[in-house]
Formats: structure tokens, sequence, C-alpha cells
């Protein structure tokens, strides 16, 4: 062992118990868009020094999860109409990539798979907070199939920018939706076995969501972005 790589290691580590601490956080809610992070107190709620946690915070500005500003230090960003209907349509071209890619390894085992995974959301007791974590499985179960890691990571990533708003919309809603319902289409094309059939259909599912979760922001957001025209899968 070289002098001193027991220690590199351990600050590699350190930052990424902070990274993966604060990135929980953003994604569950506990930490709100536009709130100011300590990294004092973050660094005591994991019995770690400021150091790693400044790291993690330049880490999750790169994703977009955070906003280093001047004079106030990290803060969690937050997304407004336009950020939002950037994001679903990333997603829905890279989700419908990846289901287009992962087509060829979708078996008969697979597709049971998935059919069980569907059950299992719809079945279950706990709360709705749950049913997010559950949905985001299911997607990225499927889009892992594609073979394209980088491709995976950053489907990834895009999902974590809008999980609290999703957690946000899940717990509003009058009924929990049905996850059988709305992923059927998607499961049809993949039985079907076409691959343009089954980008268009996780394209489509991706951008059902849009419309309820723009609802869910500030009319003084809302305001300040005018959406002229529906989004469409046909892009």
């Amino acid at each position: 062992m070289l002098p001193g790589q027991d220690i590199y290691h351990f600050a590699s580590t350190a930052e990424e118990d902070a990274y993966r601490h604060i990135h929980a956080a953003i994604r569950l809610g506990r930490y709100q868009a536009g709130q100011r992070l300590v990294p004092e107190t973050i660094a005591a709620e994991i019995g770690t020094s400021r150091m790693p946690v400044r790291e993690a915070f330049r880490r999750l500005a790169a994703e977009g999860l955070v906003t280093i500003r001047p004079n106030r230090g990290a803060v969690v960003t937050g997304l407004d109409v336009a950020d939002m209907q950037e994001i679903f349509e990333m997603r829905a071209v890279l989700e419908g990539l990846a289901v287009r890619l992962a087509l060829p390894n979708v078996t008969r085992a697979v597709l049971q798979t998935l059919d069980e995974l569907l059950d299992r959301i719809d079945d279950r007791d706990e709360n709705l907070a749950d049913w997010t974590t559950a949905h985001r499985h299911f997607h990225e179960t499927l889009c892992r199939l594609s073979g394209r890691p980088r491709l995976v990571r950053q489907i990834a990533s895009l999902h974590s920018l809008v999980e609290p708003h999703m957690r946000l919309w899940i717990n509003q809603v009058e009924s929990r939706p049905s996850a059988r319902g709305d992923h059927q289409h998607l499961l049809d094309a993949l039985r079907d076995g076409d691959p343009l059939l089954c980008e268009q259909a996780m394209r489509a599912h991706v951008l059902d969501t849009v419309p309820d979760l723009l609802a869910l922001l500030p009319p003084a957001v809302t305001s300040r972005h005018v959406v002229t025209k529906p989004f469409s899968s046909n892009f």
C-alpha cells in the first residue's frame, strides 16, 4: 500500500457517504426546493467534517440537484414549468431509446418479472411515497436491460431531478394510480416484439405524467412560462 493511500480512501468514502446522504434527502423531499444546505449541520448528521460535504455539494451541483450561490452557499434546486417540460422530454427520448435497445433481452422470464413488479406495486399497503420508489425501480429494471450503462446513468439522473415532485403528486392524488393500468400498453408492446412500438409506448407513457405534475407548481412560477402546445411523443 502506498503512503497515504488509506487516508485517500477514507476521504473518498466520506465524500461518497455525504453525497448519498444529501442525494437521498433531496429525492425523498427532506431537503426541499430553495432550502439552504448548511455544511456544518449535514456533517454533524453523518459524523464527518465539512470538507466531504462541500465536495458532495459540487457533485450534486453538476447533476442539477443543488445550486451553489455566492454568499448563500448550496441551495436545493427547484424546477419550474420549463424545467419540467425539458426533463420529461429528455426522459421520453432516452427511455424510449433504452427500451428499444432492451427489447432483444426481454425474454419470457423478464416479462414475468415485470408483471410481478407491477402487481407488487399495486398490491403494496405501504404509504404512497413507497409507490414512487417502486415505480422508479420498474423503469430502471427495464432500462438496464439496454446494456448501455451511460444511458442508464443519465436516465437515473433525470429521475432524481423530478422525484421530489413525483412524491408530492402521489401524496396529493385522491386515489393511488394503477401501475398495471399505466404500464399495460408498454408491456403489450414488449410482448409484440416491435422495437418502434416499444419506443413509442415508453415515450407516451413518460409524457402522460407531465400535465399532472405541472399542476402542482406554484402559480407564480407557472405564470412565467406559457406552454404553447401539448407534449407530444412524435419527435
